[in-house]
């Protein structure tokens, strides 16, 4: 399965993005998603996380009451809304699809910079 993640891009603080990301060839049924991220010289963290139905989310705590996941099991994405961004949300974002006895995935990651 390749995942791609696009979306990402150069705005300015206050502004908003909205990542996407999408298996190639098939759903993402059954996978759980999580968006990371990775700035220059830090460990990757989780930003936040959807189960395969939607229905549980969790965020970490930068990011709460800003970021949005959703997924569209029938359009195969999982989409992170961005708002309010901050130039420490600057960093490579990753999208990862995992599930019990299943292989993980990664994306490529797209970049997202909030200038100041």
């Amino acid at each position: 399965v390749q995942l791609q993640a696009s979306g990402g891009g150069l705005v300015q603080t206050g502004d908003s993005l909205r990542l996407s990301c999408a298996a190639a060839g098939r759903t993402l049924d059954g996978y759980r998603v999580g968006w990371f991220r990775q700035a220059p010289g830090k460990a990757r963290e989780r930003v936040a996380a959807i189960n395969w139905s939607g229905v549980n989310t969790l965020y970490t705590d930068s990011v709460k009451g800003r970021f949005t996941i959703s997924r569209d099991n029938a359009r195969g994405t999982v989409e992170l809304h961005m708002n309010s961004l901050k130039p420490e949300d600057t960093a490579i974002y990753f999208c990862k699809a995992s599930s019990p006895r299943r292989p993980t995935y990664w994306g490529q990651g797209t970049q997202v910079t909030v200038s100041s």
